[in-house]
């Protein structure tokens, strides 16, 4: 059947359903890679007269074929800015796609990315002319941006929709009505049990459907569901600069890629954020220099894989080397040739602003070649810290996982790092309880807590999730008392060793971030040091070298120097020395 042919009939089947508005968006697409003007797709529900049908016949024989849809996919469409506005779907107006000072509140859950994923929500919304609330009681639209990573995080969202359908039944009459949407992972993973489930939800919009939400918006205003959780081979909103949701802060995530290819056996987010494809370097230089020009002191570039990053915009760069990977590693995919790769991306990054701190999240261990290891060595502004996710201390289990390195590969990195990198601060994350995990695995993964020492790391449960390789292939045989229990042992032996670690901070002087007042004392500031460590300080006064020795309280966004006096497994505490600058604290750190 011809691809115009299946997309009516499929537009015929999505008008009975809540997802309808979908069929739009494929006809949109088809219409895009078509040479048929949208005046020649008839109404699927009108017989055609002879003549007419032929002449239809004979120009959809001569339209886009499957191999047309193969390209276009390899060759991305030029989007339109985003100063530009698309035509409107047939069935709305241009001015039913505004927001009418309508009041949205964002809740995110999650991951960074989550959070990036907020700011660009928020961005669109706000040139489609919604209005941004903090409370709760006087949204209109309420958005929650939502995680599947584990099952935890999807049983916060259910409880959090119980909790928002009082509100919404409560809802004035006289009040436009309270509409509800989920967007993010959530949404992409359990479409059709949400929208079943949950008839209050009004919009569902998954990772790469963002741009789509004044649409989304505008339908469900006649009181219809609406959905959008199509995945993207494109998609990274290179043109959508974020919105920063806290106005007073010193920071910034900046997303470089999206997606992942790695297909690790546990993991859901290949199949709820799609395949890996990187933003151009040079939509991501704008924004950093944008951010360096509001003020803001630190920038952490984000992706489900940051270090895989591949710019293949520039056709004079995609005929480059293929991929160096750390040694002793593998992947699950085949190699990629061309393109530029992180580690120019963050030389590039790292010039913008010598006060700029840069950091990078998440990364996977096989994309370490000597030459990002090199740049970190070498730039004092990007920070000596490294997350370096090991997932399981047993070869057998990280085969398992297909993780695509044994233990001894993973160790011969972390000394290699350290060899590379003097003094760099290393965090990890573990699961608890993997498939077919044995008491012996379970040990294995304490000795590497005990032999790395790592400064931070996120521990969980293994939690099984629909449509991964594990699900399918794999048996979810450790009981759940065991997982907990193993966990904790985990947590135990990490604290021990990190507070080890964090201790040959005492004596030393760090250059700290001031983040802001600390939670827990009216006195303190808090702040973060090179290696991403909470550092607590007392709120006096002291000298500020870059203005004649004034004597001045610091504030957020400014860098001190602190003497660390006491250290445990998750903050250092100290008194602050004096203001300075990224470049001079060089002299005293």
């Amino acid at each position: 059947m011809h691809p115009l042919q299946c997309v009516l009939r499929a537009q015929r089947c999505l008008q009975r359903g809540p997802l309808a508005s979908v069929s739009w968006l494929l006809l949109r697409t088809c219409r895009a890679h078509s040479s048929i003007p949208s005046s020649a797709c008839p109404s699927p529900e009108r017989p055609q007269e002879d003549g007419v049908g032929k002449d239809f016949s004979s120009r959809l024989a001569t339209g886009p074929t499957f191999q047309d849809f193969l390209r276009s996919a390899l060759v991305p469409p030029e989007k339109p800015s985003s100063s530009e506005m698309e035509d409107p779907p047939p069935y709305l107006t241009a001015d039913e796609l505004l927001g009418r000072q309508r009041r949205v509140y964002l809740e995110t859950y999650g991951c960074q990315m989550n959070v990036n994923d907020t700011e660009i929500a928020w961005s669109i919304l706000e040139k489609s002319g919604y209005l941004r609330t903090n409370s709760l009681q006087e949204a209109d639209v309420i958005l929650l941006v939502t995680c599947s990573i584990r099952e935890k995080a999807e049983q916060t969202i259910w409880n959090r929709l119980h909790q928002l359908k009082s509100l919404k039944s409560k809802r004035l009459r006289s009040r436009v009505p309270l509409r509800i949407g989920i967007l993010g992972c959530m949404a992409e993973r359990l479409k059709e049990e949400i929208l079943n489930r949950e008839k209050m939800v009004d919009i569902l919009a998954g990772p790469d459907a963002y741009r789509d939400l004044p649409r989304l918006l505008a339908v469900a205003e006649s009181g219809q569901q609406a959905a959008n959780v199509l995945l993207s081979l494109d998609e990274t909103y290179a043109d959508v600069m974020p919105v920063q949701t806290s106005p007073s802060a010193t920071s910034a995530f900046v997303s470089i890629m999206r997606g992942c290819d790695n297909m690790c056996s546990y993991c859901i987010v290949p199949f709820t954020r799609g395949r890996e494809r990187s933003r151009p370097i040079a939509s991501i230089l704008e924004e950093v220099r944008k951010l360096s020009e509001q003020g803001l002191k630190e920038v952490t570039l984000l992706g489900q894989n940051v270090n895989s990053f591949r710019d293949n915009s520039e056709v004079q760069f995609n005929s480059a080397v293929s991929t160096n990977l750390s040694r002793g590693f593998s992947t699950n995919y085949k190699a990629k040739q061309g393109g530029l790769r992180f580690a120019h991306l963050l030389d590039q990054v790292s010039r913008i602003d010598p006060e700029m701190r840069i950091r990078f999240t998440s990364p996977h261990p096989k994309d370490f070649p000597d030459e990002v290891l090199q740049l970190i060595h070498e730039r004092d502004n990007i920070c000596k810290q490294i997350h370096l996710p090991a997932q399981s201390g047993s070869s057998r289990v990280l085969e398992a996982m297909r993780r695509g390195y044994s233990r001894e590969a993973y160790v011969k990195l972390i000394q290699h790092i350290r060899e590379c990198i003097p003094g760099v601060s290393l965090s990890s994350d573990f699961i608890a309880g993997f498939c077919g995990e044995t008491e012996e695995d379970h040990l294995q993964t304490v000795s590497l807590l005990r032999e790395v020492q790592y400064n931070i790391g996120f521990l969980f449960a293994y939690s099984m999730r629909q449509k991964t390789r594990a699900y399918h292939r794999l048996k979810d045989d450790i009981p759940e008392e065991v997982k907990l229990r193993r966990l904790e042992e985990l947590i135990t032996v990490f604290r021990e060793e990190a507070t080890k670690a964090n201790k040959s901070f005492v004596g030393c002087t760090q250059l700290v971030l001031v983040e802001g007042p600390s939670k827990r004392s009216a006195t303190d500031l808090c702040g973060r040091n090179d290696g991403n460590l909470k550092v607590i300080f007392p709120d006096v006064e002291v000298e500020d070298v870059t203005d004649s020795g004034l004597r001045v309280r610091a504030q957020p966004g400014d860098y001190v120097l602190v003497k660390i006096t006491s250290a445990s497994s998750q903050t250092l505490k100290g008194h602050v020395l004096r203001k300075t600058t990224l470049k001079d604290s060089t002299a005293y750190c």
